[in-house]
């Protein structure tokens, strides 16, 4: 793979959210202006997750003859004083250092990164149909390969010895309640049948047929 060094186009470029007006600052090497490139900061992919990417703009602030110039002018530009504003997405001072102001700011990027991200994939499972489908197949896809290689285990509980609470026997006799009667009982309306041995649950709008053939009401139990 070509090194970011070696490429044709080295530019710094700017993607504002047009809904909340905040920013990311960024740099790109490519051969190919029209890469599709839309930036790679976390924040600013929570941004368009959550926002859509139609509602971002993307504008190339400027161009420069070498990758080295252009770490230099994102250091000077993505400082300490602009990851203190609260309009911008970035979370870390340019120059591809990696690093963070101090602990107290990684700390908080953990913490917010973590916050949000949680917050917009609840969201999106809430409100995208689609997302909740993708989600669903891909989990389902994940337990079945890790339970073939043996990575997931079956825990079972041992209840010897052990009681439930008052409280929990309150609250499972409350959802227990009204389950079960009527037509919530999954034997509402059947009946059972026998002939020749046989038994057979029917429902009973049709046992006159069944009687008609030879088949009369109860069943037989083996001891």
């Amino acid at each position: 793979m070509m090194r970011a060094e070696n490429r044709k186009y080295h530019y710094l470029y700017k993607i504002t959210c047009k809904k909340t007006h905040r920013f990311y600052i960024g740099i790109h090497s490519t051969d190919n202006l029209n890469d599709g490139y839309f930036g790679s900061g976390k924040r600013l992919w929570n941004s368009i997750n959550y926002h859509g990417q139609e509602n971002h703009t993307k504008e190339i602030l400027e161009f420069f003859p070498s990758r080295k110039i252009l770490l230099e002018k994102e250091k000077e530009i993505v400082n300490k004083e602009l990851l203190l504003d609260n309009l911008c997405m970035n979370l870390v001072v340019g120059g591809e250092s990696g690093g963070f102001i101090d602990e107290k700011h990684f700390l908080n990027f953990q913490r917010k990164g973590s916050e949000l991200g949680k917050k917009i994939f609840i969201e999106k499972l809430k409100n995208d149909e689609e997302f909740r489908k993708k989600h669903s197949e891909t989990m389902s896809k994940s337990g079945k390969k890790r339970h073939l290689e043996g990575k997931l285990k079956n825990f079972t509980y041992d209840w010897t010895g052990k009681k439930h609470s008052e409280e929990s026997k309150k609250k499972m006799s409350m959802i227990k309640k009204n389950v079960g009667l009527g037509e919530t009982n999954s034997q509402f309306g059947t009946i059972w049948i026998t002939k020749d041995n046989q038994n057979k649950k029917i429902k009973k709008d049709d046992l006159s047929t069944f009687l008609n053939e030879g088949w009369v009401k109860g069943r037989i139990i083996n001891k």
